[in-house]
């Protein structure tokens, strides 16, 4: 719309897009002040980034750094309580948080294949 200006969002690197393995995943501490990391799963150039936090009860998802994917790798699942996440858009399939969703973080990859957050995801 005429008039208006877009505003700049403050964004901070995550990583590399080829820093997560492809069909894997992988945890990112929480940014300065905060106090939950975030986590990325990746499946060739396509990347999805959430809050490494269960909406049950808030704990933190992964029971070993960067292990938040099943065997054959097609759910995120909670390690303390087996609850179950699309990857794709991290609603809850099954366990105590049965309809909820993962926090999903805005993001986007550069043309330097950098994965990019807001600055402030995760606070």
């Amino acid at each position: 719309m005429e008039g208006q200006v877009k505003q700049q969002v403050a964004e901070r690197v995550l990583c590399a897009l080829e820093d997560i393995p492809d069909g894997q995943s992988k945890g990112f501490p929480a940014a300065p002040g905060a106090f939950t990391g975030l986590f990325a799963v990746r499946r060739g150039d396509r990347v999805w980034v959430y809050v490494n936090s269960c909406p049950h009860i808030g704990v933190p998802l992964d029971p070993v750094p960067d292990r938040f994917l099943d065997t054959k790798k097609q759910n995120i699942v909670c390690s303390t309580h087996g609850a179950r996440f699309r990857i794709e858009d991290g609603f809850c399939t099954s366990g105590p948080c049965y309809g909820e969703s993962l926090e999903a973080v805005p993001h986007r990859v550069d043309a330097e294949g950098r994965v990019l957050v807001p600055e402030d995801a995760g606070l």
